[in-house]
């Protein structure tokens, strides 16, 4: 039989931390907003840390704070504010994906193939479920497919952050897991 691990106040902790992180990350450390037709963008290295929480302290807990520091970020910004759902289970799901993939075999983030593999993997996630949602909101609203080509600008400023976020959180990781185990909070992280 096997036990099902808590939700620790370590594990409240440590997504609480994160969130703030990929809050204030999102907040000021970003080009932008960019107007564009289906709503404003931005460019920031605030996905790298919704990545690194996935690759650092799985994909629940990476997951947890990337969508709620995302979320709450729109929620106090006036040009995202109608997004703060679709951001809470975008970003959520990206960190998600990108932290069970680097933790697949029991590698804890360890191995930097599967971290390049996950953050790969959480960004092509994100990028498919946030231009579904503007293709389809922009269709419902009666425009034709060839509208979509509006979203040109904000799929470029996506696939920017992607790379970006990709790049940082690949060749961060390994720094801050070491930092995290010279700390001392590797038997509770893994």
């Amino acid at each position: 039989m096997t036990t099902k691990r808590k939700f620790s106040t370590y594990d409240l902790v440590v997504v609480g931390v994160l969130a703030a992180l990929i809050f204030v990350c999102t907040m000021f450390i970003k080009i932008g907003p960019i107007p564009t037709p289906v709503g404003a963008t931005q460019i920031k290295v605030a996905n790298a840390l919704c990545l690194m929480g996935g690759m650092l302290f799985g994909g629940v807990r990476g997951g947890l704070a990337a969508g709620i520091g995302s979320m709450f970020f729109d929620l106090l910004n006036p040009a995202f504010v109608e997004s703060a759902p679709y951001t809470l289970v975008f970003f959520f799901l990206m960190a998600f994906v990108c932290g069970v993939v680097s933790h697949l075999g029991g590698r804890a983030g360890k191995d930097w193939r599967y971290n390049l593999l996950g953050a790969i993997a959480g960004q092509v996630t994100y990028l498919i479920l946030n231009f579904g949602k503007k293709i389809l909101l922009l269709v419902l609203a009666g425009s034709t497919f060839g509208a979509a080509a509006a979203c040109a600008v904000s799929f470029a400023t996506s696939c920017i952050n992607a790379v970006i976020a990709v790049i940082l959180s690949v060749l961060l990781a390994p720094v801050l897991r070491s930092a995290l185990v010279r700390a001392g909070f590797a038997e509770k992280l893994w």
